[in-house]
């Protein structure tokens, strides 16, 4: 997070130090066609990787603890969050640990605007995210998704009274 405040200060056509802060980021160097606008956040950085010629817009998150995998001419709307962990649902585990799976994102895939990616997805060749979505499952191939309503999965046990 100290890495990326840094790179978040820089000037906007500091370009060489960028790469280089982004270097820094992700633990090796990055793809010479890589674009991150800044602001750019990320929580670990090191489970992250990226294809050629993948542009990510500006106010970006990625919570990589699960691992991201981004593959070449990826689009990534202002926004969007990628986010690899959470916690339980069952209301008495959710301070026990933290839960993780990874996102690819294949080639050619476009992601709207403010869209959220959930962790465990796989965003299936030159499909589109629309802006706005939450993307909970699978995205198949060549296909594209929509969504920000809400649907009931389950219901979860009531946690335990105080004191019992």
């Amino acid at each position: 997070m100290r890495l990326t405040a840094r790179l978040n200060l820089l000037p906007f056509d500091d370009l060489d130090t960028r790469r280089t802060v982004l270097a820094e980021i992700f633990g090796r160097p990055v793809p010479d066609s890589l674009s991150i606008l800044p602001p750019f956040y990320c929580d670990y950085g090191l489970h992250a990787s990226f294809g050629e010629r993948v542009f990510i817009n500006q106010g970006c998150l990625f919570l990589d603890y699960g691992g991201i995998t981004i593959g070449d001419r990826v689009l990534i709307g202002p926004g969007v969050t990628l986010s690899t962990a959470g916690h339980p649902v069952e209301v008495d585990e959710r301070y026990d640990f933290i839960t993780h799976a990874p996102i690819v994102i294949e080639d050619d895939v476009w992601i709207g605007a403010s869209a959220t990616v959930t962790p465990g997805v796989t965003i299936g060749r030159g499909s589109v995210v629309g802006a706005g979505a939450v993307v909970a499952k699978d995205v198949p191939p060549l296909c594209v998704v929509t969504a920000t309503s809400v649907v009931e999965r389950k219901r979860l046990k009531p946690a335990p009274a105080a004191g019992s």
